[in-house]
């Protein structure tokens, strides 16, 4: 009877230690997946082929991204365009990402007109175009839309014009306790100073970037060095989307050398997530694991 009580005593005991060693375990785990330097959303743009192809619906975006092992995603207005304003759509939306515990972080704006356009009344149009996106990425439970900072004219023309319709538009954003991000998307806005001088002018806590390491190419035969341009977009950083390919300043692509790049990230405090917008949907897992690879290198 001592034996049996002895092994008994023995039993719980290991028992206890074991329970409290999964516990520590799990806390360790959890305490390193806190304390990586930044975290992996995935952008819409990446399955864009898929969804326009209707392989895949956009209400099952966030199950793809689950699916990949990514669990934040960014949408693209373009695949949802005439829902911006439709509830339940969006209800199911946000079910949907909710139920796989997917975050919902962004909706990239295009087709609403320019925000730096020349002309006042469709520069007025455009921002009243883009007062549905802010709603329903609150809806949602977004932190941003992302805009794209066209305009025409000359250098400072378009800085004055540009800031005029983000400024405004930050303004409807900030009532919604919303962030107008801007994104380095071709013309001017490929230009670091230019889109640098813009955020500056604006001047106000709910207006930032959303840098992208592959779009520098302002024309044909002109670009702004990527690993440049981020380090000059990263004081206003409210996002970060990766491609693989990155720009010199002579208009000449090559492969991005993620460790250098998400050094610079990295190196300015930045701590949010880095979205996957390269690879397609047959390289999902494959661009994930590159991040990932970076991402234990550095930390």
């Amino acid at each position: 009877m001592k034996s049996s009580r002895t092994n008994r005593r023995q039993f719980l005991a290991t028992s206890s230690m074991a329970t409290v060693a999964l516990g520590l375990s799990q806390y360790a785990w959890a305490t390193a997946k806190e304390k990586l330097p930044f975290k992996i959303s995935l952008a819409q743009w990446t399955i864009n082929r898929e969804l326009r192809s209707g392989k895949i619906d956009n209400l099952d975006f966030a199950r793809v991204a689950h699916e990949h092992g990514i669990q934040a995603v960014e949408y693209v207005n373009q695949f949802f365009m005439d829902k911006a304003k439709d509830r339940s759509y969006l209800a199911e939306m946000k079910k949907r990402a909710a139920d796989l515990d997917v975050k919902s972080l962004i909706i990239m704006c295009d087709r609403e007109g320019n925000i730096g356009d020349p002309d006042k009344a469709k520069r007025a149009q455009t921002i009243e175009n883009h007062r549905k996106w802010i709603d329903a990425a609150r809806f949602l439970g977004c932190h941003s839309i992302r805009v794209n900072a066209g305009s025409a004219g000359t250098y400072e023309e378009q800085v004055g014009y540009a800031a005029d319709g983000l400024a405004r538009l930050t303004e409807f954003g900030a009532e919604q306790e919303m962030n107008v991000i801007v994104e380095n998307h071709g013309g001017l806005s490929s230009n670091a100073d230019w889109l640098a001088e813009v955020i500056t002018r604006v001047d106000h806590k709910r207006c930032g970037t959303l840098p992208d390491f592959g779009n520098f190419h302002i024309k044909d035969g002109e670009s702004y060095d990527s690993y440049r341009g981020i380090k000059k977009l990263m004081a206003w950083a409210k996002g970060v989307s990766v491609k693989d390919r990155v720009w010199d300043d002579k208009g000449n692509q090559s492969a991005l050398d993620y460790d250098r790049m998400l050094k610079i990230v990295l190196e300015t405090g930045f701590d949010g997530y880095c979205g996957i917008e390269f690879g397609g949907y047959a390289d999902l897992n494959k661009s994930r694991t590159m991040l990932e690879e970076s991402r234990k290198r550095l930390s």
